[in-house]
Parts: structure tokens; C-alpha cells; sequence
């Protein structure tokens, strides 16, 4: 209750629910006695509100039959409450890590979701398996091995909250706190933050045309504990681990005993050339943890990752998710697994390849006609993301701060790199980008941004 006397706090509820349409003419009320118990008040209390509403015609009363509200109601004088829009977040334009939202076939997806709920039992009800739903874990250890060459069993399969839920587990059940860990530079930004907020040293080693530099890796730190690694498609230069290096890779974390992460970011979308095997398909001496994530290949939303585990480290991964509760919904877990299972999974990513391969060339070939001799794209063989090189005296910081004023999600490339020597570029995505018009239109934004960046540097030089 508020500081109003009780009769009249009662009296403005009835008031507001009336004036903002909670109640309606002929609906009927409590009667003085329920509510009077409810709201643990005298009975007089209610009678005296409910009496000063009947006087003033918002009540009429019909004996035996109870209090309704009056069938013509008076002018409403009591200002109603304001109505608070929920907040809803929209993708930025070149937003970075985001699927084609509106090619995610949500219908589908409805009718799954739907189904999952039919068959929910007793058993649904409860926490579920710390690793994941088992039917979640059969279906990645299956599409695996089917299309990334990983053998592993669903017992090897843990299902968490995203990458990020992924690293977490990884570094509680690693004992990452206060290790050294090899880490692509630049690398994955968000991968980067969470692995420091865990407590663990990053030893920065160079990525270059054929990926992570493994012998700058060993004159770095030869005894790291561990290398996170994205040899499919390096984020965010977008090259691919060479063989040789993969070789070295895989020679080292065996003599040393270390362990690699295989972050197997975006190696779903290649539009030219083969698949790559994964790296984990080449572990011959069980040294390599794969991770995945269905963030960019469904919706973020989801937060759904998966790692997968050597044999050895089983046990000892089950002891830190039981510790750690990290567990994702399993109504979406059972989906998810699903939408696997029934092969829509593939057919999704089938069409998204194709309809990616358009959209990279809408905003490609509207960059080159609106920003020549400003920047130029750095060829990459798949992924949702473009990396342009700045061909003006600027800083990619400055630029991608004027871009976020002006509604434009790029970042900076120098942002994501650890070392003294910080490259220069603009990170952007594409799948969003839906039309030629659009991607045209976003192309002259981002001209003028960079114009007016480069024109300011100007004058403070």
C-alpha cells in the first residue's frame, strides 16, 4: 500500500485498471469479503472504496448477483499509466558474427519447438545431463563425423552456453588460471576477453598468409599449456592453417603434451575451393579439444556450443560442469538436435552458402564502385565476414567510432591484435546486406565516413 489512506489506494487500483481497460462494463469485481482477505484489510476498509465507485458511477451493485462494473462508464479522469515499450535490440547494418536473419526458417523451427513441447514428460522437467541432452550429443558426434571427419563418441560431447560457455569450462577444467596459452594475433576478440577474464597468460604468436606461425609459437613459449587455434578460417583474417603447420602444430602439443583448441569458426561457409578437414580429424595423438558454436549457423540467440573432448580429459571435463552449472535449456537442446537429425540442418546450411555467396558479392561489388581508391577487400575463400584494408592515412579505430555514430557496426581491425605491431583495417558483415540498393546505400556511408575521418586527421596534422 501506499501513503494514501487504505479505502483510497483501493479505490485509485480500481480506477487505473478501469481507465487503462483491465476492466471492462459488466465485468464483475471481487466481492468485499475476497478481497478484503487478499489484501489482509478490514471488510469496512473495502466497503468504503466500493462505495465511493458506486456513487461515482464506475460501480453498480446488483445485490445477491455481486458488483460489476457500470455498463456506461463517466469520463475518465484519472491519467493513466504510461505504456513501456519493450526494448527490443535490431541488428546493426555490417554487423559482425550474425547469421541472414531473415532467412532462418522460423516456421520450422516454431513446428520443432512445438512438437518438443508435446512430448514434454516428468523426466524433461529435470536438470538433464550436465554434458548436454544425450539426443543433442548423438547428433553432433554424428554430423561430425559425417562432415568435419571427427570420429568421437556422444560421451566426448559437452553441450554449452556458446563459445564463450565453452571456454569457460574449458579453462575451470584446464586450470587455465595463471597459464600460458598460445593465441592467434590477431585473433578472436571475444575469445581473447574471456580467456584473460579466466586468468590466462596469452602469448601473442603472428598469423600470416598460412595461418598461426607455429615455430614463432615455440621460440615464444615452446612449453605453453595450451594453443586456441582457428585453422579452418583464422578470425579474422579469414586464411586457413596451412598443412605444414598443422603438422607442426600437431608434433608440438604431442612432444610437449599441451593441448590445441580447434575453434572451428565458420568452416561451414567456404564458397570456393574444398572443405578443409578439420584438425581434430588429424589428431593421431588425442591432443586436440574441437570446438562449436550454432550461434552463426542457426541464430545467436540459441547460445548453443559444443566442445569435444580427448578420452582422457572425459572425467575430468564432467567434474567441472557439474561444478559449474553451465547448463543451456533443454527444450532448445532437444530442438536443436532435431533440426540435426531430420536433416534440416544441412539443407540450411546448404542454402545459406549460396545465399551468402550473393550477399558477399552485393556489398564486394558495392565497396569497389563507392570506396575505390579508400579501401580494398582482402580476398577470403569463405566466412560471414569482409576485412578491407584502409589505402588512406587513418587511423581504423577513428573510422570505426565515426561508422558507430553514423549506425554502422564495423570494428577495427588493430583492435583485435595483441602485439606491438597493430594492422590496419575495417571488419564488417555481410549476411544482412539483402539487396544491391542496400549494400550501395551502406557503401556511401561508409565513404563518408571515412572521408570526414581522414579529412579530420588531416587537420589536427
Amino acid at each position: 500500500m501506499s501513503a494514501l489512506p487504505k479505502y483510497q489506494e483501493i479505490y485509485r487500483r480500481f480506477r487505473l485498471a478501469i481507465d487503462q481497460g483491465q476492466f471492462g462494463p459488466g465485468d464483475r469485481v471481487p466481492s468485499v469479503r475476497s478481497l478484503a482477505l487478499e489484501l489482509k484489510v478490514a471488510r469496512g476498509t473495502v466497503e468504503t472504496a466500493y462505495q465511493l465507485l458506486v456513487s461515482e458511477g464506475f460501480f453498480e451493485a446488483r445485490g445477491q448477483a455481486g458488483t460489476v462494473i457500470a455498463a456506461s462508464l463517466p469520463t475518465v479522469s484519472v491519467k493513466p499509466l504510461p505504456v513501456v515499450e519493450p526494448v527490443v535490440r535490431s541488428p546493426l547494418a555490417l554487423q559482425m558474427g550474425l547469421p541472414a536473419l531473415d532467412a532462418f526458417p522460423r516456421k520450422l523451427w516454431a513446428r520443432l519447438v512445438t512438437q518438443q513441447v508435446r512430448r514434454t514428460d516428468a523426466d524433461s522437467l529435470a536438470m538433464g545431463d550436465v554434458r548436454g541432452a544425450q539426443a543433442l550429443r548423438v547428433a553432433i558426434a554424428n554430423y561430425l563425423a559425417l562432415y568435419r571427419g571427427v570420429q568421437c563418441a556422444p560421451q566426448q560431447v559437452f553441450v554449452c552456453a556458446g563459445y564463450a560457455g565453452c571456454l569457460t569450462l574449458l579453462c575451470d577444467a584446464l586450470q587455465m588460471a595463471g597459464q600460458r596459452c598460445w593465441f592467434e594475433d590477431p585473433g578472436y576478440l571475444h575469445g581473447r576477453q574471456l580467456l584473460t577474464h579466466c586468468g590466462v597468460e596469452l602469448v601473442p604468436v603472428p598469423v600470416d598468409r598460412d595461418g598461426l606461425d607455429v615455430a614463432q609459437g615455440i621460440r615464444r613459449d615452446m612449453q605453453a599449456r595450451l594453443a586456441v587455434v582457428t585453422p579452418a578460417h583464422q578470425s579474422p583474417l579469414g586464411v586457413a592453417l596451412s598443412r605444414e603447420r598443422r603438422q607442426a602444430l600437431l608434433a608440438w602439443a604431442g612432444e610437449q603434451g599441451s593441448w590445441v583448441v580447434e575453434d572451428d569458426y565458420d568452416s561451414e561457409f567456404r564458397y570456393r575451393g574444398q572443405p578443409l578437414a578439420a584438425l581434430k580429424s588429424q589428431d593421431h595423438d588425442d591432443r586436440v579439444i574441437h570446438a562449436g558454436s550454432f550461434s552463426k549457423m542457426l541464430f545467436p540467440g540459441l547460445r548453443l556450443g559444443y566442445l569435444v573432448v580427448p578420452t582422457a580429459l572425459v572425467a575430468t571435463f564432467e567434474r567441472s560442469a557439474q561444478a559449474l552449472q553451465q547448463r543451456s535449456a533443454q527444450l532448445l537442446q532437444l530442438t536443436t538436435a532435431d533440426f540435426l537429425e531430420q536433416g534440416h540442418f544441412t539443407r540450411h546450411l546448404k542454402k545459406m552458402r549460396q545465399l551468402y555467396a550473393q550477399r558477399h558479392g552485393l556489398l564486394v561489388n558495392a565497396l569497389a564502385v563507392h570506396c575505390a581508391g579508400l579501401l580494398r577487400v582482402d580476398e577470403q575463400a569463405g566466412g560471414i565476414n569482409l576485412l578491407v584494408r584502409l589505402e588512406v592515412a587513418v587511423s581504423d579505430q577513428a573510422v570505426a567510432e565515426a561508422a558507430s555514430a553514423a549506425g554502422l557496426a564495423v570494428q577495427a581491425l588493430s583492435v583485435w591484435t595483441l602485439g606491438a605491431h597493430r594492422e590496419q583495417g575495417l571488419l564488417m558483415g555481410f549476411t544482412n546486406v539483402a539487396t544491391a540498393q542496400q549494400a550501395s546505400e551502406l557503401a556511401l556511408l561508409l565513404r563518408g565516413v571515412i572521408e570526414s575521418s581522414s579529412f579530420c586527421d588531416r587537420q589536427v596534422l
